[in-house]
């Protein structure tokens, strides 16, 4: 069984910071990358971040030069540090990992930015 546990979120007010984590663990075969997604629609998850192994990262548009992945292979984890937050930022992050023929989703963890 496979289980992907995120923590870190919170509240924060606008142009702070939080990071959030991420830990895989159980039974599979090698993960090729990880990253974070956030929901902003009922039915749409948005690109947030990802990283591979090799350590390709991919950010999405609006979070591009704020947020920062990173990766610590060793204990399949996956780190989002995020900086100057805005209110849109506001949403439930859920980290994705994928080997290559399966992927795998957390619970996901509330970020909310307000003042």
């Amino acid at each position: 069984q496979v289980q992907v546990v995120e923590s870190g979120g919170g509240f924060v007010q606008p142009g702070g910071s939080l990071r959030l984590s991420c830990a895989a663990s159980g039974r599979f075969f090698s993960i090729e990358g990880m990253g974070w997604y956030r929901q902003i629609s009922v039915n749409e998850r948005e690109l947030v971040a990802t990283i591979t192994n090799e350590g390709r990262t991919n950010y999405g548009l609006s979070v591009k030069g704020r947020f920062t992945i990173s990766r610590a292979n060793a204990n399949n984890t996956v780190y989002l540090q995020m900086n100057s937050l805005k209110p849109e930022d506001t949403a439930v992050y859920y980290c994705h990992l994928w080997t290559n023929n399966e992927d795998y989703w957390g619970q996901g963890t509330q970020v909310t930015v307000s003042s």
